[in-house]
């Protein structure tokens, strides 16, 4: 049986209103998250859960800012860009094999293409929603693929892109599963350690969504979202949020498995 390891790296820092976070709850909070990608390595298999936001994080920036203002706002730390992270742990571009995004989102796609040899693996269902969603209030086009990395997908990386059923298997022992709710490409991806299953998600933000069965408050489909946690609950022995700050306390130094 493959025993992955399982390290999450910070990508970046901001803040969201209560309410998109916690459904109906905190209207007077703000909550901070902990942008992630998660780095899997086991039996040959080096795959990259997300690639985090761009070089330059001022058009995302403007977007956030523009509907939530300013405080909204991602920052990075010095070091803390993907391919920085990955190289203080001895990863080049080149040795990753595959590429999981869940959902389909600049904090998420951004770095995709420097990847070379990677499979880029994404839910069916989500590249399906895209290609055929002229307008939609949460999925905007621009800002799930932009078009110069969308030509790439559709060309040139062609070849490397994987659509990923409902549910199905990356590599031995690591899995993903179909769970919308925050988007129609949100996944949860399952990953067998020595520790168990460690199950990563977007689909919740922080770990109270799932302990507590607090619904996500930015969702598309809240019964998604509470089918999403039953079965977590239920299958998973560690639950890592993409968002939640909390994982490096609970990890330190972000080693899960």
């Amino acid at each position: 049986m493959t025993h992955y390891s399982v390290t999450t790296l910070d990508v970046g820092r901001s803040i969201i209103p209560g309410p998109e976070l916690y459904w109906m709850n905190d209207f007077e909070q703000w909550h901070p998250l902990a942008f992630q990608s998660v780095l899997l390595r086991g039996d040959g298999v080096t795959a990259l859960v997300n690639t985090g936001p761009a070089a330059d994080l001022e058009p995302m920036n403007a977007g956030w800012a523009s509907f939530l203002g300013e405080k909204a706002r991602m920052e990075r730390e010095e070091g803390h860009f993907i391919l920085d992270q990955l190289a203080a742990h001895d990863v080049r571009p080149e040795d990753v094999t595959h590429v999981i995004l869940t959902p389909l989102q600049l904090y998420t796609v951004s770095n995709v293409l420097a990847f070379p040899n990677a499979e880029i693996c994404l839910a069916e269902r989500g590249w399906v929603h895209f290609h055929t969603t002229h307008d939609h209030p949460h999925d905007n086009r621009a800002t799930s693929i932009p078009d110069e990395i969308l030509t790439a997908l559709v060309t040139t990386a062609w070849p490397r892109v994987r659509l990923l059923k409902d549910e199905d298997e990356i590599a031995p022992g690591l899995r993903t599963w179909w769970s919308g709710g925050h988007h129609r490409a949100s996944l949860v991806v399952e990953a067998d350690t020595a520790r168990g299953v460690v199950a990563v998600s977007d689909t919740y933000f922080h770990l109270r969504n799932v302990t507590e069965n607090i619904p996500l408050g930015i969702s598309e489909n809240m019964y998604e979202v509470l089918a999403c946690y039953e079965r977590v609950r239920r299958t998973a022995d560690i639950v890592l949020p993409l968002y939640d700050p909390a994982n490096f306390e609970r990890h330190p130094g972000g080693r899960v498995a």
